[in-house]
């Protein structure tokens, strides 16, 4: 297939034993991306500071790189600050500022990170540190290369930070489909939220999602962000919900396949996914990209 996917597994976070983040899926899925041959990858370059601030107060950008942000709010990130989880930080940035530029130039873009959908414009949360989707889509309108845009999230935990950030701006459309009771537990408010109870399952999942899929469409956007995380799937440590892996897989064929027959060009970011063993997450993740492959596989937006 050609099209190009990037990564940033080669800057791995120092954490202590028994971290919940799951650092070893990043490796593991592009592994198998390469085992299949659709995808040319690379390395994300790393977001220059300047535009990361377009997004996030500036101050709290700074501290954060230089590591003076106050501990609670590193807590709150949930990572101890090193070197690595900086450039980490701005690598998983550039993969989705470079995978929006080649949704725009191709129809599809891929980063094998990002999804930061917790990050607020002045402090991160929940393992997320700088909100990689809404500094590549204010870089788009700063460029006059996208002005309207939408973002589906549809990771097992509500987009807050994404949706607090474009909360005021009419050109941003934010959907997030989530677990009523799981985290953040003190919701932000995004222009469409979907709340689901505690072990729905594939049919109600994309009968909810077939629902809203026609309101994205309406909002006309000239880019879309899809937040593809899979902690939906059944057994996933942190999702409580009980999707299976042909759920998720026809959730990612109906979203694509609706931005393509529309000419949205489609920008695809990780989000999260905590299944035991990792493996299974690793590869609910590469059956998005497999997805993308099948679905893309003619070239360019029509």
């Amino acid at each position: 297939m050609g099209r190009r996917l990037f990564y940033c597994d080669h800057y791995v976070i120092p954490l202590p034993a028994g971290h919940k983040f799951p650092m070893a899926k990043y490796a593991l899925l592009r592994d198998l991306l390469s085992s299949d041959g659709f995808f040319h990858l690379e390395a994300a370059p790393l977001a220059e500071p300047a535009l990361i601030m377009r997004a996030h107060d500036p101050n709290y950008v700074r501290r954060f790189l230089e590591g003076s942000l106050d501990p609670r709010v590193m807590r709150r990130i949930g990572f101890p600050w090193s070197e690595n989880l900086v450039r980490r930080t701005l690598a998983s940035v550039g993969g989705t500022l470079a995978a929006a530029a080649e949704a725009l130039r191709t129809g599809f873009g891929g980063n094998l990170a990002g999804g930061t959908h917790h990050a607020f414009r002045e402090e991160g949360a929940g393992f997320c540190v700088f909100n990689d989707m809404a500094v590549a889509i204010l870089h788009l309108r700063h460029l006059g290369l996208a002005r309207r845009a939408a973002v589906v999230d549809l990771d097992v935990h509500q987009g807050d930070g994404t949706a607090s950030i474009f909360q005021n701006d009419p050109d941003v459309l934010t959907v997030s489909l989530h677990g009523r009771n799981n985290f953040p537990f003190r919701k932000q408010r995004s222009r469409i939220d979907v709340e689901l109870e505690d072990g729905a399952a594939d049919g109600e999942y994309l009968r909810r999602l077939e629902q809203v899929l026609p309101q994205v469409l309406e909002f006309s956007p000239e880019v879309l962000f899809y937040q593809s995380g899979v902690d939906a799937l059944s057994g996933d440590r942190l999702g409580r919900l009980a999707l299976t892996h042909a759920g998720l897989r026809e959730r990612d064929r109906m979203l694509m396949t609706a931005c393509r027959e529309d000419a949205i060009p489609l920008v695809v970011t990780l989000g999260g996914g905590y299944a035991n063993p990792i493996r299974m997450t690793a590869e609910a993740h590469a059956n998005t990209f497999r997805a993308a492959a099948q679905v893309f596989a003619a070239g360019t937006v029509p």
